[in-house]
């Protein structure tokens, strides 16, 4: 069974995650799947692609597949991590992303929602940014990502408790657009899509090109820069990141001691 499914209807691209079994983490296998249908998309000049669960999915997706995260002493989130690569192709995709939403998003998942273009979710969605429970260093452009899709404090709660919030809260917030019931979800985003595919494909293609440069306008001196990776290898170096990997992967409680 393949772990991306791919459907065309008119201009509109349907990517459905397809790994139930291991909670459609984004494994290298998996993010290669959807990137392959957005090449394909994109060759097809479609005007607007989804990303979604199975319906009734009760994990949207797991975020990283933890099994590919190195131990110790390398960069787990560095440019060429599969993730890396799946938002940047989510973001330079020359057409609308809309992500729907049903179950849970956790961790490299929520950024990647985060990343699409427009959010729809049933009742049942929650997101969380999970990185402190595994001790993992989130890296620069990922936490741009939250940064753009709430406020700062918003983003703060979510990173420093790694609880999910509800998909009722983050429409209240604004960090995602529509909460449909679960029975009309696909209907409505089907909707949504169509009404986005029926304006001139260059106009919307270049705005949200546009507005991807304005969102990433954040300058950032060298040794500011150096600081913040200095800071993300004093975790990943860390007896904590070693802990947090092995616990995940031995099904027990981490037990973090802060070196």
């Amino acid at each position: 069974m393949p772990l991306v499914l791919t459907e065309i209807r008119g201009h509109l691209g349907i990517i459905t995650l397809n790994h139930e079994s291991k909670r459609n983490a984004l494994s290298k296998t998996m993010v290669d799947g959807i990137t392959t249908a957005l090449a394909d998309f994109r060759a097809r000049k479609l005007r607007v692609a989804v990303l979604r669960a199975p319906p009734g999915a009760k994990v949207w997706s797991a975020g990283h597949n933890v099994d590919e995260l190195p131990e110790s002493r390398r960069d787990p989130l560095g440019w060429d991590d599969p993730l890396r690569y799946l938002i940047r192709e989510i973001e330079i995709f020359p057409a609308p992303v809309i992500a729907m939403v049903e179950g849970g998003v956790w961790g490299g998942a929520c950024e990647t929602a985060f990343a699409c273009d427009l959010i729809v979710a049933a009742p049942s969605a929650t997101f969380a940014i999970t990185p402190a429970r595994l001790g993992v260093p989130y890296n620069i452009a990922g936490m741009l990502t939250f940064l753009n899709a709430s406020s700062l404090r918003i983003g703060k709660e979510m990173a420093f408790t790694a609880k999910p919030i509800s998909a009722e809260r983050a429409e209240r917030l604004g960090m995602i657009n529509y909460v449909v019931p679960s029975e009309d979800l696909e209907r409505f985003t089907v909707a949504l899509a169509e009404d986005i595919a029926a304006n001139a494909p260059l106009s919307v293609g270049v705005m949200k090109e546009q507005l991807r440069i304005l969102a990433g306008a954040h300058p950032m001196s060298p040794q500011g820069f150096e600081r913040v990776q200095g800071l993300r290898r004093l975790v990943y170096d860390s007896d904590d990141y070693q802990e947090g990997i092995l616990a995940f992967k031995e099904k027990r409680k981490p037990q973090f001691q802060g070196k």
